[in-house]
């Protein structure tokens, strides 16, 4: 605990002296905004715990995976157990995602990626083709329905872009790394129109660990009238990746670069040709209106198409979903006035997912016989209203409120032959969300924010991969009590963003395994956990146009967390009071960023992650790490024309460390561990015209 103290006291002792210094700066820095309360507003005064990845920010991580970039954020946890395998956490909780993303509502744009069934296919989206992203941390279904972690906002292309060009992207590296990216911008009149190509493939540090993406997006915007817009997008997905399996302690530390091993009465996994297989067609219409003055509207509808192929150890999963719906607001906004300015908003969203489910014996990556046949038909919908004002300048006030429902009907084909489809209907929820912020000085504001999580069951774990129904799982609720702080210099370009929470989740989903290696999941008795983030950034030293070193920029992020079950009991095994399974209670992301003359930069990250329970019992723990990479970029422009050209090279574990990049919690046979690569690297060249 004394090391946690003197890191968090260093940061804040260096803050404030950096603080100190800079006053006086004059320099312009364009505001941090977020959209994802419905309508833009700068950073520093929204009443809540929000982090921002813009482009500039991307570019600088390595393009090929969004692991690297998402972890950069406090209270944010990105796995990556085989290339394309994601898992995503905000603040705790893996323990629902055996694979993929749960418990986490996710929007492409103003469409909800995360179907009826709470799914997200997040790895389908290539890295590359996206502009920036926020991440609204803590249960927030006031605006954007259920969910219990948070809510991330993917933005795919910039808004207020209004030009053509053509980017051309290309980088290749260790393992068989190439990604490759083509995007076209294209202005006439009042419609902008930008796509984007890529295509990836990488042959993966460990045997059987192959992946390849084609990605083909689309957006376009036409404006209309006063300020009017219509908008289509989507994109077209089609993944496929191998998964080489788990590892046992023993088998990491003799051969890390091994796919799962055959035993005596299982086969491996190049033995199953374990994988995955994803097609995904994703896309919708966006109107925004303006009809009047003081009045707003934005209409969207939308649909995705999945197929999804999974060939396991013990079984063949074949996944058809179809997903369609819509979702509007409206917006009225107060006349202007000195004292107080204040909106409201009103909406709805509804999602219908269609799931046929099917399961055959894997036949060396081939369909053999029939398992079990279902189908699963998942409706959610909810309204919400939201009131924001601002009184005096100086204080911001929120309060929001969704009623939600869910239901769900299933029905087994096979060996059942069920003629009718069964339903089960959840109990409508109220999830409100009061917050407010106060700015005591110009450069000084608290916040504080009270709010309600509620999360239903998902497809998958309403229908897990062990063919049964389970009826009985209940969503998970809780209340999340936060207060923070926001400390910034006169230009912003310090920042310093700090909050600790505290959430009590009763009825946790937790992922369980058979014997056979197969998922259920069950309610645990709940969860408490507490929380410290921490949000600095700072150029330490200003931009400038002349000398040999032109600018340094400092980024730390902070992450403490005291996560603990309460009232866990599962197969006769009483885990209360066990920290919570697969979260590291620390988590230090420190980066450096410096100028040079002919816009040469040198980006240094360092990323620590302490160990974390692997199983409930908290027997075993996954080791801490410690990650360093770099990446050095030199861009060319040439003056006589609109070509620019930025060559770069990095690389990543410079340490060579040795770990576990996403491990299979509560794994049967100790098979915990997913080893991540070794020292690698990679260079790449992007052409813009």
């Amino acid at each position: 605990m004394y090391k946690k103290l003197t890191t968090l006291s260093f940061v804040l002792f260096s803050a404030s002296n950096i603080y100190a210094q800079m006053q006086d700066s004059s320099r312009t820095i364009e505001p941090v905004t977020v959209r994802g309360y419905l309508s833009e507003q700068r950073i520093f005064n929204v009443p809540s715990s929000v982090g921002v990845l813009s482009n500039k920010q991307l570019n600088l991580q390595p393009n090929n995976s969004l692991v690297s970039a998402m972890n950069t954020l406090p209270g944010i946890r990105m796995e990556e157990r085989t290339p394309g395998s994601y898992r995503l956490s905000i603040r705790g909780s893996l323990l629902r995602s055996p694979f993929g993303v749960r418990n986490v509502k996710i929007y492409f744009d103003e469409i909800p990626l995360t179907d009826a069934g709470g799914n997200s296919y997040l790895n389908a989206l290539d890295v590359a083709s996206l502009h920036s992203i926020e991440v609204l941390k803590g249960p927030d279904g006031s605006l954007f329905g259920a969910n219990s972690g948070g809510v991330v906002i993917i933005n795919p292309v910039n808004r207020l872009n209004d030009s053509s060009k053509v980017d051309l992207n290309f980088n290749a590296g260790s393992y068989g790394l190439i990604h490759q990216n083509a995007g076209v911008s294209q202005k006439w009149g009042k419609n902008q129109l930008d796509i984007k190509q890529a295509y990836q493939t990488y042959d993966g540090y460990r045997d059987h660990s192959y992946l390849q993406r084609h990605y083909f997006q689309l957006v376009d915007r036409y404006s209309y009238g006063q300020a009017n817009q219509l908008k289509a997008l989507g994109f077209y997905s089609d993944l496929q990746y191998q998964t080489p399996g788990g590892l046992n302690q023993a088998q990491f530390d003799s051969n890390p670069r091994a796919s799962r091993p055959a035993t005596a009465t299982l086969p491996g996994a190049i033995d199953q040709n374990i994988g995955i297989s994803t097609k995904v067609l994703f896309g919708g219409l966006v109107n925004e209106v303006r009809l009047t003055d003081r009045i707003r509207n934005v209409a969207s509808v939308f649909g995705t198409r999945v197929k999804f192929n999974n060939p396991f150890i013990t079984n063949y999963e074949q996944r058809n979903e179809n997903t369609y719906g819509g979702r509007t607001y409206f917006e009225l906004v107060g006349l202007p006035s000195n004292s107080m300015d204040w909106k409201v908003n009103l909406g709805a969203e509804w999602q219908q997912t269609n799931a046929t489910i099917n399961n055959y014996d894997n036949q060396r990556g081939e369909i053999g016989k029939p398992q079990a046949f279902d189908n699963v038909n998942t409706n959610q919908h909810f309204v919400f209203a939201r009131y924001a004002a601002k009184i005096l300048q100086v204080l911001n006030i929120e309060a929001a409120l969704s009623l939600n429902f869910y239901s769900y009907k299933y029905q087994n084909i096979f060996p059942l032959n069920e003629q009718e489809r069964n339903t089960k209907n959840f109990d409508p929820q109220l999830m409100p969300r009061i917050a407010l912020s106060y700015q005591i000085l110009d450069n000084f504001i608290w916040r504080a924010s009270v709010s309600r999580g509620y999360s239903t069951p998902t497809i998958a774990e309403v229908r897990p991969s062990n063919n049964v129904v389970n009826i009985n799982l209940q969503p998970e609720t809780g209340w999340n009590y936060e207060t923070g702080l926001r400390v910034r210099n006169s230009d912003e370009s310090l920042m310093l963003d700090a909050s600790v929470f505290y959430y009590r989740l009763r009825n946790t989903i937790v992922n369980q395994r058979l014997a056979n290696e197969t998922d259920y999941f069950v309610n645990a008795g709940g969860t408490k956990q507490l929380g410290v983030e921490l949000s600095f950034t700072s150029w330490i030293m200003q931009l400038k146009a002349n000398g040999f070193l032109r600018g340094i920029q400092f980024n730390e992020a902070f992450t403490y967390n005291n996560f603990n079950f309460r009232n866990y009991n599962v197969n006769n095994n009483n885990y209360s009071g066990n920290s919570l399974t697969g979260v590291p209670k620390n988590v230090a992301v420190s980066s450096l960023q410096f100028r040079f003359p002919k816009t040469v930069y040198v980006f240094i990250q360092h990323n620590y992650t302490g160990r974390l329970p692997v199983n409930d019992a908290n027997t075993v723990y996954a080791s801490k790490y410690n990650l360093l990479q770099a990446k050095a970029g030199l861009q060319l422009n040439r003056a006589a024309s609109k070509v620019k050209i930025n060559i770069y090279a990095g690389t990543d574990n410079l340490l060579n460390q040795k770990y576990s990049l996403g491990n299979d919690l509560n794994a049967v046979g100790n098979r915990f561990f997913n080893p991540a690569p070794l020292r690698n690297y990679y260079a790449g060249l992007n052409l813009s015209i």
